[in-house]
């Protein structure tokens, strides 16, 4: 049996943080994905912008993660597991600001522990097709940043999960960083043995496997134990689209059986908030329904 979860983001959009969390609820999960990348926004790190939660220190900052904190003790939600801003690095003119990002999670890490949350999604470090990095750079660059957050790791009681990640190129989608399972593990087993104790982990996008045609069942086995959450979403093979369950391609099939096959018992998120914006604000409480049916239905099968 394990608990089954939503991301935050798209349905905030609609109800604001307090009332997500009570149509979230009434849906029927027991916990949630807290998008706390929404503090600091991909178009805003791509501009390189300052924002006042990261500029701000100790009580100041951490009052700008309050209304998740509340929200969750209110309707009895856990905040299981939550994303960070990203991108987390940038190709930048010399101007530290990625020095500004590796900062902002930090304050991250802090503000993940106050609001009761200790699972914390933060993207490899990584350019996109035409400015990356050569393979051995990446590997350092990667090492020596996420080794940098150990010690607010440690200091907060949060693990720190890396994820599976893809690029793109005139329409077409390419490997990228932790895309290949191998390199995965060893990306966590390193960082573990830097830490000396177990920090790091991996969160597993479904999406993201089937838009690099690899199997779900053979990657859950090979990284077994690392996986600590999950990115859970269906789509067409071609578009990120994160929708649920059974609209695209995915074999769900195998994906129960990669959950059996690795004693699956933790929590189940889904990350599938595209399809908030295709409906009628009217059909949101439904379409979360339907996304909670799916992780029941999957814990159900897993648990036989």
């Amino acid at each position: 049996m394990f608990q089954i979860s939503v991301q935050t983001g798209g349905v905030e959009e609609y109800y604001g943080v307090e009332e997500a969390y009570r149509v979230i609820k009434e849906a029927g999960f027991d916990a949630v994905d807290v998008n706390l990348d929404t503090l600091l926004s991909y178009d805003q790190i791509v501009r390189m912008e300052h924002v006042p939660v990261f500029d701000a220190e100790g009580d100041e900052c951490l009052a700008y993660f309050r209304p998740w904190k509340d929200a969750a003790l209110k309707y009895g939600i856990d905040n299981y597991q939550a994303h960070a801003p990203f991108p987390c690095y940038v190709a930048e003119p010399s101007n530290g600001y990625n020095d500004y990002l590796l900062n902002a999670l930090r304050k991250t890490i802090a503000g993940c522990a106050y609001i009761g949350c200790h699972r914390l999604v933060i993207h490899p470090f990584f350019l996109g097709y035409e400015q990356q990095l050569d393979p051995q750079t990446e590997w350092e660059l990667n090492i020596q940043r996420y080794a940098a957050l150990i010690p607010a790791a440690r200091e907060h009681g949060v693990i720190i999960c890396l994820e599976n990640m893809f690029t793109t190129f005139r329409g077409k989608r390419y490997q990228a960083i932790c895309s290949d399972i191998t390199q995965a593990c060893q990306y966590v087993d390193r960082l573990n043995e830097i830490a000396g104790e177990r920090v790091f982990a991996f969160c597993l996008d479904t999406g993201h496997l089937l838009l690099m045609g690899h199997d779900v069942k053979n990657a859950m086995i090979q990284l077994g134990d690392r996986i600590e959450c999950f990115h859970v979403h269906d789509n067409d093979g071609v578009q990120d689209s994160h929708m649920p369950p059974y609209t695209g391609l995915l074999d769900w099939n195998r994906f129960v059986e990669g959950l059996k096959a690795i004693g699956f018992h933790k929590t189940l998120s889904f990350e599938t908030y595209h399809i908030l914006t295709y409906i009628d604000p009217m059909l949101v409480p439904s379409a979360l329904r339907y996304i909670a049916d799916c992780g029941r239905c999957f814990d159900r099968r897993a648990s036989e």
